[in-house]
C-alpha cells in the first residue's frame, strides 16, 4: 500500500520521530514522509511512535491508498527530497 504520514510533535520529541520515519518512508516535506509499506511495517511503525508520543500533546495523520497512482501530486516551489536519486 502507498502511504503519506504527517506528524506533529512536541520538540523534545520531534527527533526521535524524524529518525524513525526515515527508517520507514521517504522524507519528503518537514514533517511528511512518503513511500509503500506493507500494513505489518505500518502497524510495527505506529507501535513504536506510541512509545514516545504523548497523545494528548502530539499526533500522527495516515494517508492510506492501495497505489502511488490513485493520488495526484502537485509541487509547487523547490522539492525538498528527489525520490528519483538512487545511492
Amino acid at each position: 500500500m502507498y502511504v503519506i504520514l504527517v506528524y506533529d510533535i512536541g520538540e523534545k520529541r520531534v527527533g526521535k520521530m524524524l529518525k524513525l520515519c526515515r527508517q520507514y518512508l521517504n522524507w519528503i516535506q518537514n514533517s511528511v514522509f512518503e513511500g509503500e509499506m506493507t500494513e505489518v511495517k505500518l502497524k510495527e511503525l505506529v507501535a513504536k511512535a506510541k512509545k514516545f508520543m504523548k497523545q494528548e500533546e502530539d499526533s500522527l495523520i495516515i494517508f492510506k491508498s492501495r497505489d502511488a497512482k490513485w493520488l495526484e501530486k502537485e509541487i509547487i516551489g523547490q522539492e525538498k527530497n528527489d525520490l528519483d536519486t538512487f545511492l
